[in-house]
């Protein structure tokens, strides 16, 4: 696993949530639109997302229904639930102190203090 899956290991409910936010989509509609956005630097396989729709569905984040996507085929769409673009604020929120925190973190100057003589 290199350092960028680890980082997004368990960011996947955040990303498909923002997804949703823009309307209901189906689950290959959401892979583009990560890719999209990413410009091809996320690559989500459909292994990983489709477990991640049930469960989001089970929680009652989204819904989903069957209709027809844009190139004729069946299709189901999920779609934000109220309870959804609830913990979508939530998780952006959380998201962003997270990511202040390790920015503070890895932009410091200064080194730590020693505790300890130093290891030969």
């Amino acid at each position: 696993m290199n350092a960028e899956s680890e980082l997004l290991q368990g960011t996947l409910t955040l990303m498909i949530l923002k997804a949703l936010s823009w309307g209901p989509l189906h689950g290959y509609a959401i892979l583009r639109w990560l890719q999209d956005v990413t410009a091809n630097a996320l690559q989500v396989e459909e292994g990983s997302l489709y477990p991640a729709l049930y469960r989001l569905e089970e929680r009652r984040l989204v819904t989903s229904e069957w209709g027809t996507s844009e190139n004729n085929r069946r299709a189901k769409f999920y779609r934000l639930t109220p309870r959804g673009r609830a913990r979508l604020r939530e998780q952006v929120s959380a998201w962003r102190r997270g990511a202040a925190i390790v920015e503070q973190v890895v932009s410091a100057t200064t080194r730590p203090a020693s505790g300890a003589a130093a290891a030969t």
